[in-house]
């Protein structure tokens, strides 16, 4: 049956095998604001005077009256951007589903529009950045999704309507209002609050209007709104349509739904129409229902002043939330060409050398009885991504059939693994992945598990015991 716009209806919503399978994401977070090559939110913070944006560009393209944000984007060429290059990095990099980003808080479409023309094929790349995308995608088999980022642009852009103590901003030139938004209202609150819940039902048409065309055009597997349902408590109504759409579209393809739909509410009520998305974060246990972490290997948007993580400090993420019922969408910054740094590139290339060896533990695996053991954990505190400092008692467990995968944070200094979580488990073998020399000595007693381990660990980070039970 088709999927009505109301809570009751899109409850019912099944998250399909194809997402809980898949375990990680490459994200292209990428568009205009990637041109200056300096950080997230630049389109916002370039109007917001003392910010290290706002004094970056001030002195390298001028006072923003004279070159603001819509002269920006002009910049933007995309001239070395080669889709089937770097989808063959991601699949390479293990990769089971990719996601490009749509329309970020700026207003700038990534795609051939017909009802906004500051889109990627009338001004800057001369491409539909999706629609490229997304043939690389297919041809490789990968499940393709898009993120909106709309629903917070009409109170986000109102800054270009302030001034600074050179004088007012580009934001009231009529030949740009529909970039820069009728927002002169919102200026006052210039700490943006809750940006997601605007009453403006002209907002919340354009926005449905907006996102109803980006369906209809790429019949994304995957939808995902950075923030709530939009529009909150002010009109669920928009959100609601938007999914029932992305549902019934996708039902229509297929004979079934395989669309997923993301947002950050974590109410049960709102979440049940789609999957729970946590960015720069996760939960501390296993959920009962799949849901994603959504982070970045530095910065948003390209930025020259990024510390990347490692590509172990990735590996250790991915780990811990396939261990939670998780999938990992990690975003690599694309330079404004489109193309990757070689940190970047690196990066994707251990990844992948890992996932070679590992992965057999990752896709396709479910949640063992406990998501681990060992006294470490992450820090659940809103953005926070430190490195956890692992000790040799540190496992995360997923499962497969009769196999229990264990991922052994920490190389012990005795060459031993010794695991406790196995009390209801009789081991009939185990294998050291990436281990070339058959199978492992182990002996067990008492339920705990103790494995004599070789005197080299086949790789640096989080390497996966296979235990067979029966």
């Amino acid at each position: 049956m088709p999927f009505d716009a109301t809570f009751e209806s899109l409850s019912t919503f099944e998250c399909p095998d194809w997402f809980r399978d898949a375990k990680l994401g490459i994200w292209s977070h990428w568009g205009p604001q990637s041109v200056p090559r300096y950080g997230d939110w630049y389109a916002r913070n370039m109007y917001r005077e003392g910010t290290a944006q706002y004094l970056y560009h001030l002195r390298t393209y001028g006072h923003p009256s004279e070159f603001g944000y819509k002269d920006v984007v002009p910049l933007w060429k995309a001239e070395k951007f080669d889709p089937q290059d770097l989808m063959d990095r991601f699949v390479a990099a293990g990769a089971r589903y990719f996601v490009a980003q749509a329309v970020h808080h700026d207003n700038f479409f990534n795609y051939e529009s017909a009802i906004h023309r500051w889109n990627s094929v009338k001004v800057g790349p001369g491409k539909d950045i999706l629609a490229l995308w997304k043939a690389a995608a297919d041809e490789r088999g990968l499940p393709f999704g898009i993120t909106e980022h709309l629903g917070a642009a009409l109170t986000w852009m109102s800054v270009n309507k302030g001034s600074d103590r050179f004088g007012p901003y580009d934001g009231n030139d009529p030949a740009s209002r529909d970039l820069y938004l009728d927002n002169s209202r919102y200026l006052q609150d210039v700490d943006v609050p809750d940006p997601w819940y605007s009453d403006d039902p002209a907002w919340h048409r354009h926005w449905l209007e907006a996102v109803t065309e980006m369906i209809d055009r790429y019949q994304p597997d995957l939808l995902y709104s950075d923030g709530p349902l939009p529009f909150g408590e002010a009109t669920y109504e928009p959100g609601l349509r938007a999914v029932s759409h992305l549902y019934n579209t996708s039902a229509r393809l297929h004979g079934t739904n395989r669309a997923v739909y993301q947002q950050k509410d974590r109410r049960p009520e709102v979440s049940a129409v789609g999957m729970m998305d946590i960015e720069r974060s996760q939960t501390p246990g296993i959920q009962p229902r799949p849901w994603q972490t959504d982070t970045s290997v530095g910065d948003w948007f390209y930025n020259v002043r990024d510390v990347y993580k490692t590509a172990g400090h990735v590996i250790e993420l991915l780990v811990d939330i396939v261990s939670k019922n998780g999938n990992l969408l990690l975003n690599v910054p694309q330079q404004p060409d489109g193309s990757l740094d070689l940190e970047c590139t690196q990066l994707l290339d251990d990844l992948g050398a890992w996932t070679k060896v590992c992965g057999e533990g990752i896709y396709g695996t479910r949640p063992f009885d406990v998501f681990g053991e060992g006294p470490s954990s992450v820090i659940i505190d809103g953005f926070t991504e430190d490195r956890v400092r692992w000790t040799s008692s540190d496992y995360r467990f997923t499962r497969r059939d009769n196999t229990i995968y264990a991922f052994r944070l920490t190389w012990p200094s005795d060459h031993r693994a010794i695991i406790r979580s196995l009390t209801a488990e009789s081991v009939t073998a185990v294998r050291l992945l990436g281990h070339g020399h058959g199978p492992v000595p182990f002996t067990q007693a008492q339920g705990i598990l103790v494995v004599e381990l070789p005197e080299t660990p086949p790789l640096e980070t989080a390497n996966c015991l296979a235990i067979q039970v029966g």
